[in-house]
């Protein structure tokens, strides 16, 4: 036993296997352990309640002796006093445990898809980019609602209103506080966070409109003619593919997402069915696939060394947003339209102009149905008992489409009437 400087530490030799424990002549209680790979780490030892205690209090050259000879007095001080400096510790970091953090442990540990996971990333580093290294104990209630209110009313930089964006954010804002009450915890079990700041917003929820766009029923004809149309003129493969993609999505009522990363190994033509095995509700399904989208997807060119349907030479193999497409459509149907409001479009087809049950439009759409009876005796998974439905429903649009094209030959040229 010696006294522990750095001229002592420096010359011992490490272990041939495991570590060895160097302790201090002046300091009772504060040591040096030393690996066999040579790495030398402080050490203070003592005794808690009655309990023995060990803490690693750094490594050599990070800390030099006298630094670390300076907390083991502390830690010691503390033992003697009935206080372990390790629940001390513990408190402490979780007491000072940043937003940034906690986003990280949060899709660390919950089941979440990739998608979901972004959607909070983007939140944290933009909606509370302030805050991300702050200790979430730190955000209060009044910080919430001044936030809040500053994107609700302004945006995110000040270019306009943006109460959607308000809503999403401080919704992973209040998921991520909860998540954080539950997980960081003193040693007695009590919660470092107790308070979730979000709950301020109760009652004080941006309103927001349920979204109804669609394509107007007397639009749907002009729509899908003109799509047929494109299809004969695309001029390359992305094209094309973004003509298909937006065709199929008027058949089946997909999600973008879903439809657009479809591969050939999901679609089986023989029995018309596709199938999602991880969709947004988790739940595994397998689609009817109407005459006319099996017709659609046969006539699609299988790309060599691509597994995808909707084949791009984009980064990710896939369409990922047919906007052209979309802007092309809008065009056509009068209003703005993106692709979920072709999903909008498939269901109201269904229920107003084809009579279809709604919770049959909902397994359709992939929701699983709200009600008792439809979760527990209603097949949710294999739907291609639905057949019947689908096909009425693309029956209906490609009417529309004979219907257009039939008032178009009824009206012949002035000129073509005199001859």
């Amino acid at each position: 036993m010696a006294k522990l400087t750095k001229t002592y530490i420096d010359k011992i030799t490490p272990p041939a296997s495991g570590y060895d424990l160097h302790w201090d002549e002046q300091d009772r209680g504060f040591g040096l352990r030393v690996t066999k790979d040579g790495k030398r780490a402080y050490i203070v030892q003592g005794r808690v309640n009655g309990k023995e205690a060990r803490i690693t209090i750094g490594a050599h050259g990070v800390f030099t002796a006298d630094q670390a000879r300076e907390v083991a007095r502390e830690h010691l001080r503390s033992m003697r006093q009935g206080i372990d400096p390790r629940t001390v510790a513990k408190e402490r970091a979780a007491e000072t445990v940043s937003l940034r953090d906690v986003a990280d442990a949060y899709k660390r540990d919950r089941p979440l898809k990739d998608s979901s996971k972004a959607e909070i990333e983007r939140h944290v580093t933009t909606t509370f980019e302030a805050w991300l290294k702050k200790p979430m104990a730190s955000i209060t209630r009044e910080a919430v609602t001044k936030r809040f209110n500053e994107i609700k009313n302004h945006g995110l930089r000040g270019d306009g209103p943006a109460p959607a964006q308000a809503n999403q954010g401080f919704s992973v804002l209040r998921a991520l506080f909860n998540y954080a009450i539950r997980e960081y915890r003193r040693p007695d079990g009590t919660a470092i966070i107790k308070d979730n700041p979000v709950e301020v917003l109760h009652k004080k929820w941006a309103p927001i409109k349920a979204k109804t766009t669609r394509i107007p029923d007397s639009k749907v004809g002009a729509v899908w003619s003109a799509l047929q149309q494109w299809r004969e003129v695309a001029y390359n493969r992305d094209t094309l593919a973004s003509i298909d993609l937006v065709m199929f999505l008027m058949l089946t009522g997909a999600r973008i997402g879903e439809a657009s990363a479809l591969t050939w190994n999901r679609v089986n033509l023989d029995e018309a069915w596709w199938h999602i095995p991880d969709p947004k509700n988790r739940n595994p399904v397998w689609l009817p696939l109407s005459s006319q989208a099996v017709e659609l997807l046969k006539s699609r060119q299988r790309v060599k060394g691509s597994d995808f349907v909707f084949t791009s030479w984009g980064k990710c193999g896939h369409i990922r947003d047919p906007r052209d497409t979309m802007n092309k459509v809008s065009e056509i149907a009068g209003l703005h339209l993106s692709p979920h409001d072709l999903r909008r479009t498939f269901t109201t087809i269904g229920i107003a102009n084809c009579d279809i049950d709604l919770f049959k439009i909902e397994l359709l759409t992939n929701h699983v149905p709200k009600t008792v009876t439809g979760r527990h005796y209603l097949e949710t998974q294999q739907l291609q008992y639905l057949l019947p439905e689908a096909q009425r429903i693309a029956d209906w649009i490609a009417a529309q489409a004979v219907a257009i094209k039939a008032e178009a030959e009824a009206v012949q040229p002035e000129a073509e009437l005199v001859e």
